[in-house]
C-alpha cells in the first residue's frame, strides 16, 4: 500500500501566541529562574488542585524521588507501583534507593489492581504510588483504605491526570503527594517541568528546600535582603528547580486548561460513539470519559479482530496516521528485571499489553482528521 497523502501525527503541542508571549515577557525579567513568576504559578496551581501547598520542581520524575525523599523511603524499603506505566514511576524509586514491586492491572480501567495491591504488602512494603494511566483516577476510596489498614504512605502518579477528580477532590489529594508532569505531550505543558502538590506543611518544607540544592533560602529572598550569600545548607539537595520562562508559560496554559481538557474530551467520546460497536475493538465507555482528564485514548484490539495491534498500526501508520502504545510494561525492561520484584503473575497486563493502541489526541485534531481514522480503522477491521 503506498502511503496516503494525509498526514495526522499522534501527538502536536498547544503552545498559541499568548503562551509565547508570556515567555518573552518572562524573559525580559531580572529573575530567569525560581522567581515571581514560579511563585505565581505554584499558586494558582494550588487554588485549582485545592491542595495547601504547591512546589514546582524540573519535571514529574524530580518530583516523586522529592516526595519518597520526603518520606523518608529508601533502602530495604519496597513501593508498589503498576506494571503499565512509564518508566519514570519506577526510576524514582531506585533513586531512592528503594525497591520497585510490580502490581498488575484492572482489565476495564488499565489502572493497578486493587486485589494486586493487597497481594503484595509485606513487611517491606511502605507506599503505593498509584498511576492515574490517561487520565483516569485509580480506585483512591479502596486504595486509602489499604494503605490506612497497612501504615502504607501514598504518593500519586497524576503525571497523565491534571483536572481529573475522584468525586469532588482533585487527585493528588489523596496521597502525601500528589506529582504531575508538564512534559510537551501532557494536557498542560512548560516543554519540561513538574509539580508536587501535598496538604502537609513538613513534606512541603522539605520538598521546597530539597529542590534547592538544600539551600535554605530562595534565590529573590537572598536578593532581596542585600547579602545574597549568607543562607545555609540544611540537607542534601538536588538541582530540581523550576525557572521562570517555564513558569510563564505553565501560568498561561493553567488560564485555558478547562477548555482545552473539554475540547480532549469531546474528540475521544467522538472515538468512543464512532468506534464502540466494531468488531475486534474495545474503546474506552463514557462514563470513564467524563471522569478522565481525556490525556490519551486508548483502543484494545482483541483477538477476534481482522488485524493484530502491530498490523493495525502497521495499516494506520502507512495510511499517514500516528499512533502509539501506552505502555511497554515494565517488567519487560531489562533494568526492571534486575532491580525489580515481581510477586504477581501480571496476567491482566501480560493480556491487555499486546492490545493496547493510542489515537491521536490533541486540541486541534480536526473532525475531518478525526473522521479519516476513524473510518480508516473501520476499513480496515471490516
Amino acid at each position: 500500500m503506498k502511503k496516503n497523502h494525509v498526514e495526522i501525527p499522534f501527538f502536536l503541542p498547544y503552545i498559541d501566541n499568548n503562551d509565547i508571549k508570556e515567555i518573552k515577557n518572562a524573559a525580559s525579567s531580572s529573575f530567569l529562574t525560581s522567581g515571581p513568576k514560579l511563585d505565581e504559578f505554584e499558586n494558582k496551581f494550588k487554588k485549582f488542585t485545592g491542595s495547601r501547598y504547591a512546589i514546582g520542581v524540573s519535571n514529574a520524575t524530580a518530583a516523586l524521588h522529592l516526595s519518597l525523599k520526603a518520606l523518608g523511603i529508601g533502602k530495604n524499603d519496597q513501593v508498589i507501583i503498576p506494571d503499565l506505566t512509564f518508566a519514570a514511576t519506577a526510576n524514582s524509586i531506585i533513586h531512592a534507593g528503594a525497591t520497585p514491586v510490580l502490581a498488575d492491572i484492572d482489565e476495564k480501567t488499565l489502572n493497578i489492581s486493587v486485589d494486586s495491591i493487597k497481594k503484595n504488602i509485606n513487611k517491606r512494603t511502605k507506599a503505593i504510588i498509584p498511576v492515574h494511566l490517561a487520565g483516569l483516577a485509580c480506585e483512591m476510596k479502596k486504595i486509602n483504605q489499604i494503605a490506612i489498614s497497612n501504615s502504607l504512605k501514598i504518593i500519586e502518579d497524576c503525571a497523565h491526570a491534571i483536572g481529573t477528580k475522584f468525586g469532588t477532590k482533585h487527585v493528588g489529594n489523596f496521597g502525601t503527594t500528589g506529582c504531575f508532569s508538564f512534559y510537551p505531550t501532557k494536557n498542560l505543558t512548560t516543554i519540561e517541568g513538574g509539580m508536587v502538590i501535598t496538604n502537609d506543611k513538613k513534606t512541603a518544607d522539605f520538598i521546597r528546600l530539597a529542590r534547592n540544592h538544600g539551600i535554605s533560602k530562595s534565590l529573590m529572598t537572598r536578593y532581596q535582603s542585600g547579602k545574597p550569600w549568607e543562607y545555609d545548607i540544611e540537607t542534601i539537595g538536588y538541582n530540581y528547580r523550576l525557572d521562570e520562562l517555564r513558569s510563564a508559560l505553565g501560568i498561561s496554559q493553567l488560564s485555558k486548561l478547562k477548555i482545552l481538557n473539554k475540547k480532549r474530551f469531546d474528540i475521544s467520546l467522538y472515538y468512543t460513539t464512532a468506534l464502540e460497536n466494531t468488531l475486534g475493538i474495545i474503546t474506552p465507555d463514557k462514563k470513564s470519559l467524563k471522569q478522565s482528564a481525556c490525556h490519551l485514548y486508548i483502543i484494545r484490539i482483541t483477538k477476534n479482530a481482522k488485524l493484530s495491534r502491530d498490523g493495525l498500526f502497521q495499516h494506520l501508520q502507512k495510511c499517514g496516521i500516528g499512533t502509539s502504545v501506552h505502555y511497554k510494561p515494565l517488567h519487560e525492561f531489562k533494568l526492571i528485571k534486575k532491580s525489580a520484584i515481581k510477586k504477581d503473575s501480571l496476567s491482566m497486563t501480560k493480556k491487555i499489553s499486546n492490545e493496547i493502541l493510542s489515537l491521536p489526541l490533541y486540541p486541534q485534531l480536526t473532525k475531518s482528521n478525526q473522521n479519516y481514522i476513524i473510518n480508516t480503522i473501520k476499513t480496515a477491521l471490516n
